[in-house]
């Protein structure tokens, strides 16, 4: 969970999959705009380390880790670059 009153970045390891995948990115974030702003920076990061050509990407059949943005409520919601 986000700590109270912030927002947060997660990534999820799709090759690991289940509950346990799930690992903070970037945390006490102040903003959603800040949060944006960091996923998108993590989703440019795992391009460089995780290409599209190789693992699939973000489709269904790629393992390419995916990006969350974590309310400061906990929830989330799974961050696409267009």
């Amino acid at each position: 969970m986000a700590s109270e009153g912030h927002w947060a970045v997660e990534g999820y390891d799709t090759f690991e999959g289940g509950p346990d995948a799930y690992y903070r990115v970037k945390d006490g974030l102040g903003s959603e705009a800040d949060a944006l702003i960091a996923a998108a920076a993590y989703w440019k990061e795992l391009e460089r380390t995780q290409p599209a050509e190789s693992s699939g990407g973000q489709g269904p059949m790629g393992i390419q880790d995916r990006v969350f943005i974590v309310r400061p409520n906990g929830s989330k919601y799974r961050f696409y670059l267009p």
